[in-house]
């Protein structure tokens, strides 16, 4: 008699979009055993069915017969020496594909825990230290040394202090966040256990958004599974309301508190006065997932020996919008977009020419294709006027029109700013009149100043040229004047957008 095959098959929300579940069914149906997984980040191929090794994607019941009997045309080979996998350097993500998410025994085999047992058995400030020396910063979007704002929280007299983790994945293109917490939720709960060790929390808190059930669903079932390794510690999941500005970490801290999510003037920074008015460490989800591997034995050294300059270690990047391979890539930082977009990613999925690519979310700059050799590094793109963010890459062909998109980053500012700040809550409204004024050819000089409006007359070279000039005394008043990233990033895409395709504007 012979044994039944054993079939892998992801449980990430994208898989299950796709039709994951049915086609776990169909070959439990025909007498397999079916393990779920996480994901291994291979978007395109999603449904991925991996048996013993060897992968076969993107699956539909329809092939489930000439999957099993080895006749498939979907055969990708071994998925591990995938050219998308292979030469990706994971750390953060090195379960990725490998594990059942909410399995104990299969997180402690593959070296789950032995960054929080090394930690307990250092000092609060041994921990700091070694943080620092890998050269850790905020995955975010803000690039901030994790080591500097734990030990500010850690040396802050306080009786009670918090450590949250911002899970509130809202940028386009971006969806690490959501694959860590589905498919490697114990990692998350060892990094922050870790983190409370070290600045001397008694509670930490998850903020995700609303629209994530499945990850929501992973970490709560987690937490109750991991409450015995991670006492004393309470740790608990919020759930957040949908509001972007909310990824904010001043306005995240006010909507845990149950407040409005309006972000606060600092300082007080949060790592001296935050939740409830107490020091707290307030880190992203990759930020918080990379703490395990660094607290390993050895591990800080081997993550400050990546990358380049002041940006070390590894950072998860997503491909997505019109690119041929979409998914998730690990790698250390330096790469170039280059790489990312044509080699790794395949070039555009229309097989048009690729037009622009943003890089950090909707309030990322655009970048050209002559643009595509900047390292991939916090200081370069900066140099470059150009974000990092969160890591999204998003694509698009020479039939995009980069006005309409600008458009769209002055139009989502308006719709999501909290409304604290005069130069977010009414530059956005402005930027998109004049943008509309500008591509519909009038005068916008007169909508924005409130005079009479002069709708049918069209517009002068000179009078152009005094729209744009408005235009970019808009930016440039909402760069240095918001309160927080959402007023003062906004202008990024539409300052690149005016400048690379003036011609979209017209």
């Amino acid at each position: 008699m012979t044994s039944p095959r054993n079939i892998r098959i992801s449980d990430d929300s994208l898989a299950l979009a796709l039709g994951a579940d049915a086609l776990a069914k169909a070959f439990a149906e025909a007498g397999c055993v079916v393990e779920r997984t996480s994901s291994w980040g291979m978007h395109w191929l999603e449904p991925l069915v991996e048996v013993d090794g060897i992968g076969y994607g993107p699956a539909t019941l329809g092939d489930v017969a000439a999957i099993l009997d080895g006749s498939s045309a979907l055969n990708i080979g071994p998925v591990a020496e995938h050219p998308f996998i292979k030469p990706q350097q994971r750390l953060t993500f090195a379960r990725a594909g490998k594990t059942r998410p909410l399995s104990l025994p299969d997180y402690e085999a593959s070296g789950g825990w032995a960054g929080l047992r090394r930690a307990q058995g250092m000092s609060g400030d041994q921990v700091i230290e070694e943080v620092t020396q890998s050269g850790l910063r905020g995955r975010g979007g803000a690039g901030f040394p994790a080591g500097i704002k734990w030990r500010t929280v850690a040396n802050a007299q306080a009786t009670r202090k918090y450590v949250v983790c911002n899970a509130d994945e809202g940028d386009s293109g971006t969806f690490a966040d959501r694959m860590l917490m589905e498919g490697d939720p114990f990692q998350l709960i060892e990094g922050l256990a870790i983190a409370a060790h070290a600045v001397g929390a008694q509670t930490a808190y998850i903020y995700t958004r609303s629209e994530y059930p499945h990850a929501i669903a992973k970490l709560r079932a987690a937490i109750e599974l991991a409450a015995d390794i991670i006492a004393p510690l309470h740790m608990e999941v919020r759930e957040g309301a949908g509001a972007y500005v909310c990824g904010e970490e001043t306005a995240l801290l006010n909507s845990i508190e149950g407040k409005r999510g309006v972000v606060r003037a600092k300082p007080p920074l949060p790592a001296l006065e935050g939740l409830f008015g107490c020091p707290t460490v307030v880190n992203n989800v990759l930020t918080i997932a990379a703490i395990p591997h660094i607290l390993s034995e050895g591990g800080a050294a081997e993550y400050a020996a990546l990358g380049v300059d002041r940006s070390l270690g590894t950072k998860p990047i997503q491909l997505a919008g019109n690119i041929k391979h979409g998914g998730l890539y690990e790698t250390a930082f330096g790469i170039s977009l280059h790489d990312l977009v044509y080699t790794i990613g395949g070039g555009t999925a229309s097989g048009r020419p690729v037009k622009a690519v943003q890089v950090g979310g909707p309030l990322g700059a655009y970048l050209t294709p002559e643009q595509f050799d900047i390292p991939f590094d916090y200081e370069a793109y900066a140099r470059a006027d150009a974000l990092i963010g969160h890591g999204g890459v998003v694509v698009w062909d020479d039939t995009a029109d980069m006005g309409a998109l600008a458009r769209f980053a002055m139009e989502f500012c308006a719709a999501e700013s909290c409304g604290k700040c005069t130069p977010c809550r009414l530059g956005s409204t402005r930027g998109v009149e004049l943008i509309d004024a500008l591509r519909e050819g009038r005068s916008g000089v007169d909508k924005v100043s409130a005079l009479p409006q002069m709708h049918n007359a069209r517009k002068s070279p000179r009078q152009r040229e005094e729209d744009i000039a408005l235009l970019e005394d808009l930016c440039e008043t909402m760069k240095f004047g918001s309160l927080c990233a959402l007023g003062g990033f906004a202008p990024y895409p539409v300052l690149s957008a005016l400048k690379h395709w003036p011609e979209d504007f017209s």
